[in-house]
């Protein structure tokens, strides 16, 4: 017996942040017309990088309600994926890169069949260890990737700007899949789990079955984005994987907005470039941030779109008591 729909203002709600998303999307197209500085399209090909772990995340944090702390180490397999075999088998990046979708795709759905049937603090501690033990592997594996020295990958476009619009098109094409996989009958179903697990299931949605599947596009987005972003900089190391670039993308999604479709894009640019403008005042960008997120997880749970929405909605009721 499959679960009701959503009422349909929650469908509208969807439409709308896709619609927001785009012109978001919008905005990064065109920011090369008035930005020329390489150093700074750089900053926004690593927002977007950002924007796709955090648009990974969000898919299973915000929407589904399965906190993992393990994004950037799939963004590691993903680069490690497409860098390893370029460096040791010269696989071209036309296969190397889909492979970084694949690899930590598979890999999660191996995961994601253990330890989904744990959930709160034992599902993010288990996320957690694996991250850790899986860049440890990749630092100690000095033989094959070359340990904290880095691994060397090829680069997929020459020019920055070419960069820039590839990076653009991959996002833009992550943030309509996850929206058409949320308008989906299994996207429902996510968000109903979300909302209350045991009703869930005692109206025959297979939980288990819909949260792996919510937790394999999740490692597949995070790996492809690692793979995009090894064949940008070059060069894929253990840093990638760091518990600290997790922080980063929590906070981005926090920040923006959780549980939005929109919230992680908004997030991921304004947290990244905030970040490169403190580092003129010391290297304090994890304090400032840690203290946003607390912040908007105590009073503003929706984040900046939340707020913007909320914005929005008393302004029409302004209008609408002033025609009335």
């Amino acid at each position: 017996m499959a679960i009701p729909s959503h009422p349909a203002f929650l469908r509208n709600k969807l439409s709308q942040e896709m619609r927001l998303s785009l012109v978001v999307l919008a905005l990064l197209a065109l920011a090369p017309l008035v930005i020329s500085s390489p150093y700074w399209l750089g900053v926004l090909i690593v927002s977007m990088y950002f924007a796709m772990l955090s648009t990974g995340w969000n898919l299973l944090a915000g929407y589904t309600g399965q906190f993992s702390l393990a994004p950037a180490a799939f963004a590691m397999l993903g680069g490690y994926t497409t860098g390893l075999l370029a460096w040791h088998w010269n696989v071209p990046l036309a296969i190397g890169l889909p492979m970084s979708f694949i690899v930590p795709g598979l890999i999660g759905l191996v995961l994601g069949r253990i330890v989904l049937r744990l959930s709160g603090p034992y599902l993010a501690l288990t996320t957690l260890s694996f991250a850790e033990i899986v860049r440890l592997i990749i630092y100690n594996s000095i033989d094959f990737t070359r340990g904290d020295q880095g691994l060397n990958v090829p680069a997929l476009m020459d020019s920055r700007i070419g960069n820039y619009y590839l990076f653009l098109v991959v996002l833009a094409a992550v943030t309509a899949g996850v929206f058409l996989l949320l308008r989906s009958r299994i996207g429902r179903f996510l968000q109903a789990i979300r909302d209350d697990e045991i009703g869930a299931a005692s109206r025959g949605v297979d939980v288990v079955q819909a949260k792996t599947i919510a937790f394999l596009v999740s490692c597949s987005i995070c790996g492809l984005a690692g793979g995009l972003y090894g064949t940008f900089a070059q060069l894929v190391s253990p840093e990638l994987g760091l518990i600290a670039q997790t922080g980063i993308v929590i906070a981005m999604v926090v920040i923006g907005g959780m549980g939005t479709l929109v919230g992680p894009l908004i997030g991921a640019v304004l947290v990244y470039v905030a970040s490169e403008l403190l580092r003129d005042v010391g290297n304090i960008q994890m304090i400032v941030f840690a203290i946003l997120v607390i912040v908007f997880a105590r009073f503003f749970r929706e984040g900046l779109w939340g707020l913007a929405r909320q914005a929005m909605a008393r302004r029409r009721d302004a209008a609408g008591a002033k025609g009335a």
